[in-house]
């Protein structure tokens, strides 16, 4: 298991390299995002949050879970419509808010064997896709909130943060 970045680690913020190639180092990085992830209960996570500055994502969501994504230099192509959802993320562990996003995208991308690939996807996989793919600019889903109610969730991140350093010292 791939140890998972929190905020306020400066890694979150960086852009992410677009991928060369598709080769055996790509292909073991997504399968241990893609074990990490389901090991933690996500439905998604972005290499900038195991550490790591590569445009790779691994997304398990919508109405095809258990059938993972593992995509490559990922792009939101076309988007329409509007959707509010409920989010939250492995690197703000504890906290979620409403965002809005696009509720149906195309994100072009390349697979694991190299080959380009579309992805059409609606509602919760939408949302998932569009939440990494932000992951891999640098962007955390509490950007896309207002400064107010960003302030008030990553104060409740900070008083959950340091509760759980307390109770792990503790042990």
């Amino acid at each position: 298991m791939l140890p998972i970045l929190k905020v306020p680690h400066s890694r979150l913020r960086r852009r992410a390299l677009p991928v060369e190639s598709v080769d055996d180092g790509v292909r073991e990085l997504a399968e241990a995002m893609r074990a990490t992830m389901r090991a933690v209960g996500g439905v998604g996570l972005a290499a900038p949050q195991v550490g790591r500055s590569s445009r790779v994502i691994v997304a398990d969501s919508g109405e095809k879970r258990g059938q993972t994504l593992l995509l490559a230099n990922p792009e939101v192509i076309f988007s329409e419509g509007a959707i509010v959802w409920r989010e939250g993320c492995l690197s703000l562990p504890g906290v979620f808010a409403p965002v809005r996003r696009a509720r149906r995208v195309k994100v072009a991308a390349l697979n694991m064997q190299g080959k380009p690939v579309e992805v059409d996807a609606e509602d919760h996989l939408a949302v998932c896709l569009q939440h990494e793919i932000d992951h891999l600019n640098g962007v955390l889903f509490v950007d896309h909130l207002s400064r107010l109610k960003r302030s008030l969730i990553l104060a409740k991140y900070e008083k959950l943060r340091r509760k759980s350093a307390a109770e792990s010292e503790e042990e």
